[in-house]
């Protein structure tokens, strides 16, 4: 009998892969905070391929409360397999004299996220994130996208706060995050393990993401904060911020059913 699955574990039915075949269906609210860091740190965490913004250590960060499902839309009445939370940081880079942007670290709550986020080129680990919630009713428990909201967020992992962000919303924004604007390019890496080879990796090629049925909220945008702390096994303060430009709060959906391979690396 053929095993089936798209991720392992591969079995008979197929059913206990732990990433269900794309497509893959998202919607998730965003709290995205733009900033600059040391232009040479920056620098440092661009792949091979990429150049340096001439926005020299163009930075955001990025808080995300998802929900996904795959095509038959059964994780969304199991929420444990459709939930999850994320935080990451992207850097500003030029391909072929294109802006685009990269992203060096990234924190989610669940292994299926995880898992599928290094199918896409996703430097994905493991950490615990937190976001203010926006519901639909008015009152003081709930932060209302409008005018003078407040909204927070914080990433840990190991114990360890990693990063913390605020954002007070002021007005609809013209342009949204303007540091997260252009195309996503990242490292698809996978090691090998065979011995006198572990410097020539299984796979490694840059890809560029891509998406279809997008479509975005109104966006709010106001100042904001953005603080990230060092901790044992981490380099993200690498990318500490010299300075904060603005925040924005929104929600976002598309579909992932592709990927584009821009370069592959010959070790």
């Amino acid at each position: 009998m053929t095993l089936k699955g798209y991720t392992v574990p591969r079995t008979p039915n197929g059913r206990a892969s732990l990433v269900p075949p794309p497509p893959w269906h998202y919607v998730g609210d965003f709290l995205v905070v733009d900033f600059h860091a040391d232009p040479e740190a920056a620098a440092s965490l661009l792949p091979e391929g990429l150049e340096p913004h001439a926005d020299a250590g163009r930075c955001a960060a990025v808080f995300v409360d998802w929900q996904s499902c795959s095509e038959g839309g059964d994780e969304l009445l199991d929420p444990v397999r459709s939930q999850y939370r994320e935080f990451y940081l992207v850097v500003s880079g030029m391909l072929d004299s294109q802006p685009v942007t990269t992203c060096p670290f990234i924190w989610v709550n669940q292994d299926f996220a995880m898992a599928r986020g290094w199918i896409q080129g996703f430097p994905k680990k493991l950490g615990d994130v937190w976001m203010t919630r926006s519901f639909d009713l008015d009152c003081r428990a709930s932060s209302a996208v409008r005018e003078g909201a407040r909204f927070g967020a914080s990433c840990s992992a190991r114990g360890r706060e990693l990063a913390r962000a605020t954002v007070a919303l002021e007005h609809r924004s013209e342009s949204g995050s303007l540091h997260t604007d252009p195309p996503l390019v990242n490292v698809r890496h996978f090691p090998r393990l065979t011995a006198g080879r572990h410097d020539q990796p299984q796979v490694h090629e840059l890809v560029r993401a891509r998406s279809r049925d997008r479509s975005v909220s109104a966006i709010w945008e106001g100042p904001a904060t953005l603080e990230l702390s060092p901790a044992p096994g981490e380099e993200h303060t690498l990318l500490t911020p010299v300075s904060v430009a603005r925040g924005y709060r929104f929600t976002f959906a598309y579909t992932v059913d592709d990927l584009e391979t821009v370069r592959e690396y010959v070790p």
